[in-house]
């Protein structure tokens, strides 16, 4: 699953994003509310927030390596490392 704002698009792999466990601790995680449970426990991704990102990596440390990726669209979509 991807999304695209207008400065930063989110990438989770689609095993990830059916994870409940995940979906609860990256909607804890992101402090500003990129990440949401959806009513079946699956992860959403919030467009409307996508360009608040602060690139804290909160997302990234709560997530198993490799299941989520942020991209700097602005920078010719450079990875958050």
């Amino acid at each position: 699953m991807r999304k695209d704002g207008v400065f930063i698009a989110v990438e989770v792999s689609d095993e990830a994003a059916s994870d409940r466990e995940l979906a609860h601790a990256l909607a804890e995680a992101c402090p500003v509310d990129i990440f949401a449970e959806g009513s079946g426990g699956e992860l959403e991704i919030v467009q409307g927030n996508l360009d608040e990102c602060v690139l804290c990596r909160l997302c990234l440390d709560a997530a198993p390596e490799g299941t989520v990726r942020v991209l700097k669209l602005y920078d010719n979509e450079a990875v958050l490392a």
